[in-house]
């Protein structure tokens, strides 16, 4: 006799927060450095929501917004590129004070790991 299989509870974010498209932890709406979290500190993935201004809600697209890079502003700020992985579309997004430092190492350093530089 085959056993049932009971169907999985579809866990909900506590208020205040939301759940990462990309390592599924629920992340706080609170971020430290800014006004608007748009992305998960830990593996610093976004969802493509907004057009132009943080927080319009506007793009009607919704895929997940991958982070591919990292630039620097002129006052030393950094931003985050994203890439949709649905649309193709691209987007930068200031960093927040919890964002995890060693994944933001990782994207600053990619441009240089294939090249002959040596390090």
């Amino acid at each position: 006799m085959a056993r049932q299989r009971r169907p999985q509870r579809r866990k909900q974010p506590r208020a205040g927060s939301f759940r990462c498209a990309g390592c599924k932890a629920d992340v706080p709406m609170d971020a430290p450095g800014t006004a608007h979290r748009n992305h998960c500190p830990q593996c610093l993935t976004s969802l493509h929501l907004d057009r132009r201004v943080p927080g319009d809600r506007d793009a009607g697209c919704g895929g997940r917004m991958e982070a591919i890079g990292v630039t620097v502003k002129g006052a030393g700020e950094w931003m985050l590129i994203h890439e949709c992985r649905r649309c193709g579309g691209l987007g930068v997004n200031r960093i927040a004070g919890d964002d995890n430092a060693l994944t933001l190492m990782r994207l600053a350093m990619r441009p240089l790991a294939g090249s002959r530089l040596s390090l």
